[in-house]
């Protein structure tokens, strides 16, 4: 049986959950235990964290906004993994306020670096939250598919300010204050000591595709989640991909 929830969502999360749960299984493998303990920062209301919680794992979700975290209460219990999810209020730099150093056999940072004042502290401290050995995840707002973006919506400033800008933003009505290259994101994996092991780009066509095509056109969703998977690996797609995906383990 398909799930009811996955035609439109999974266009923005199908390649980075797939592989999310093969790295979360290979830590199984390595870890000798079938439950791991998760930490999703900037979890939100749990897009990732109930997933995850679902395959058995125990997840700690930390977000500033206390009615996400509500939020993600009511999707845990109704997804039948209240026992297994944890919800605590905090952010990214007070991290370690709120949650143990070294106390996770994962931690997702996805969504988070694009808002900090310090993005290498972000990642510093996500990897500081990690196990000897551990993985992490890191998305984030990829700086090329906001310029293509702005380009095909015929605001070409736009476009060509997002370009020089060194925050990679189009405008001051930009609602999104901070955008990476995949160079920018792994060097900041490389600087905490972590080994790079996948960098993906994420909604590469699914934001340029008219929304009427997908929705109406026999096949088209099954077609386009599939040529996101083909073109995830990529590394020409990765300068136009919406969001980029880094996979790190600390050997």
């Amino acid at each position: 049986m398909s799930d009811p929830l996955r035609p439109r969502a999974s266009l923005r999360t199908a390649v980075v959950w797939e592989v999310l749960k093969d790295a979360l299984e290979r830590r199984v493998k390595a870890a000798g235990r079938e439950a791991l303990d998760v930490l999703d920062t900037g979890g939100g209301t749990g897009n990732f964290a109930v997933p995850v919680a679902r395959l058995g794992h125990r997840v700690t979700v930390v977000d500033p906004s206390p009615n996400a975290l509500f939020a993600l209460e009511r999707r845990a219990a109704e997804a039948g993994v209240a026992d297994q999810v944890r919800a605590v209020q905090g952010d990214a730099h007070g991290l370690f306020d709120v949650v143990e150093r070294g106390g996770y056999d994962a931690v997702l940072c996805h969504g988070v670096l694009e808002y900090v004042d310090d993005p290498a502290e972000g990642v510093r401290n996500a990897v500081d939250a990690l196990r000897p050995a551990g993985t992490l995840s890191l998305l984030a707002a990829g700086l090329g598919g906001a310029v293509l973006a702005r380009a095909l919506a015929g605001h070409f400033n736009e476009a060509r300010h997002a370009l020089t800008d060194p925050a990679g933003r189009w405008g001051e009505g930009d609602p999104v204050p901070r955008r990476f290259t995949a160079e920018q994101l792994t060097a900041l994996v490389s600087l905490t000591g972590l080994t790079v092991g996948a960098v993906h780009g994420v909604r590469v066509f699914a934001d340029l595709v008219p929304g009427v095509l997908v929705d109406t056109e026999p096949g088209a969703m099954e077609a386009l989640l599939k040529l996101e998977a083909a073109a995830a690996e990529q590394p020409a797609f990765h300068s136009v991909a919406t969001q980029l995906h880094v996979l790190a383990e600390r050997d």
